[in-house]
């Protein structure tokens, strides 16, 4: 990630990692559209880095591809502040969404630490009892 950054730059908002897929709002240069690209690199050289474990199928085996990724994604441009509020809420809470934590502040792959260090969110944000609190600016 931090090489395709490096050619092809990209500012990271919001980022979390989960054991089969991951969430981010990230920010391209002015008049500059090309996830595509930014997308293909990063599972590229994540794909490159790790040994051939997994299991994949013969469709994935005929066209050269590792069993690790989705060939598509989505994107969603940010419409305005309450967008974006909600879309980085919704990638921080991910870990508790799909049950890998009962607090926010226990998923160690994530921007959340980050953003609690700038008092973005609390550190208690996401403990379990959730009321509506999210991301403030």
């Amino acid at each position: 990630m931090r090489s395709v950054r490096r050619r092809h730059p990209f500012t990271i908002h919001g980022w979390v990692v989960l054991p089969d897929h991951l969430h981010c709002v990230i920010e391209l240069p002015p008049n500059d559209t090309d996830f595509a690209t930014r997308w293909r690199l990063i599972k590229m050289g994540f794909s490159k880095a790790l040994p051939r474990t997994e299991r994949i199928s013969e469709v994935r085996v005929r066209r050269g591809e590792r069993g690790i990724w989705q060939r598509r994604y989505w994107e969603h441009l940010i419409r305005d502040e309450a967008d974006f509020r909600a879309h980085m809420d919704y990638v921080h809470i991910n870990p508790m969404k799909h049950g890998l934590v009962k607090r926010e502040a226990d998923w160690p792959y994530s921007t959340f630490h980050r953003l609690v260090e700038e008092g973005i969110y609390p550190k208690d944000w996401a403990g379990g009892e959730e009321t509506g609190v999210g991301y403030s600016d």
